[in-house]
């Protein structure tokens, strides 16, 4: 039995933080993970309010790194023993969406794990995994395709960040915006993604980064990840007459989650410039635009799903970026944490008071 923390409702405030719970066995095409670390990410909270769907109980946590204990005869190109890092949107290699090279759309494994527990309660109760891995737990199991290999020099607090935060981020500007040096960029959003996304700005050669929060705390933070300059969005029309000459940016990502958040993306942008949507929102909240402005001002509006990452491809990438300096991950974690804080970790994620919080197991 292993320790995990458990939603038995959404709306729940307080996770159930147990030490008796299991891990299915894992079957041929499946693996064992001893999770060594994870991480507090905004979705896992979006997750226990209900705007993200999940069946319940659910046992939270999709962002983390650890051990391959098993794995089942049919899996290839991981085996016991190797560090991986996990991917809650796994390629089934099969669907249209697959077969098109966009594995980051597939939801083969994700929609089996509302179906398919992947743990059991200590009284017997089927829980699920959030997203399909439940990484908030000791040891999970999940598809072999769902883990990728990382070199065991990478920490693993460090390698947790490479399974969302920072492919969320730094791939939707790398493969979703594919920004050009010399280019404008606003960024709606500092909080672990938006400054993940600004990092891959800065890496991609932007000429000016603007980092739009109401939190003026994370205004000199935001600069440190290489924001040029910061506002509130009370004063983003004066930071936009002062950086474009009022004519708007390049591209603008939203990493909020929210339709008024978007609003100010599009605004933001200059016409013929792109709005990239990286903020996962709720199913009810919608957002319109006229469609005179729609054909007339020529503004492209992508989503940016798991940053349009194929983690196979880019996890040695960032890792590269990492080894070379120009990737900064520590710089992200706010706190290192122990799994019996995680209640407090997610007051402190609802407060936004954190960037990113990573429980270390033992």
């Amino acid at each position: 039995m292993a320790r995990a923390a458990v939603l038995h409702a959404v709306g729940d405030a307080e996770l159930d933080l147990r030490d008796d719970v299991t891990a299915v066995d894992p079957g041929p095409d499946q693996v064992k993970v001893r999770i060594k670390a994870t991480g507090v990410c905004h979705s896992d909270l979006s997750t226990m309010t209900g705007v993200l769907p999940t069946a319940t109980p659910t046992v939270i946590g999709h962002e983390g790194a650890g051990v391959v204990t098993a794995a089942g005869d049919r899996v290839r190109g991981v085996r016991e023993g190797d560090h991986v890092v996990v991917n809650w949107t796994p390629d089934c290699g099969l669907c249209a969406e697959c077969r098109r090279g966009e594995p980051y759309l597939c939801m083969t494994h994700l929609a089996e794990s509302f179906s398919s527990p992947g743990f059991r309660l200590g009284d017997g109760t089927p829980a699920f995994g959030m997203a399909g891995t439940g990484t908030w737990a000791e040891e999970i199991v999940v598809p072999g395709r769902g883990v990728v290999p990382v070199a065991d020099d990478v920490p693993f607090e460090y390698a947790a960040l490479l399974g969302c935060g920072i492919p969320t981020g730094v791939g939707a500007v790398f493969n979703t915006a594919r920004i050009a040096p010399g280019s404008t960029v606003a960024v709606v959003g500092a909080g672990g993604v938006g400054l993940s996304v600004i990092q891959g700005a800065k890496i991609a050669g932007a000429a000016t980064i603007l980092a739009i929060d109401p939190n003026e705390a994370k205004h000199p933070v935001a600069k440190r990840f290489g924001a040029t300059h910061t506002t509130t969005p009370d004063g983003l029309e004066e930071a936009k007459g002062l950086l474009t000459g009022g004519a708007g940016f390049d591209c603008t990502f939203e990493v909020v989650g929210r339709s008024a958040a978007i609003t100010t993306a599009w605004n933001a942008t200059r016409r013929g410039g792109d709005v990239i949507v990286v903020g996962a929102g709720a199913i009810d909240d919608e957002w319109s635009q006229t469609a005179f402005a729609l054909l007339f001002d020529g503004k492209s509006l992508k989503a940016s799903l798991y940053g349009g990452c194929d983690l196979k491809r880019d996890i040695p990438l960032f890792v590269d970026l990492w080894r070379a300096g120009k990737l900064d991950i520590d710089g992200l974690i706010s706190r290192r944490i122990r799994f019996e804080d995680l209640n407090d970790a997610v007051r402190a994620l609802r407060d936004g008071d954190v960037i990113r919080q990573v429980v270390l197991f033992d």
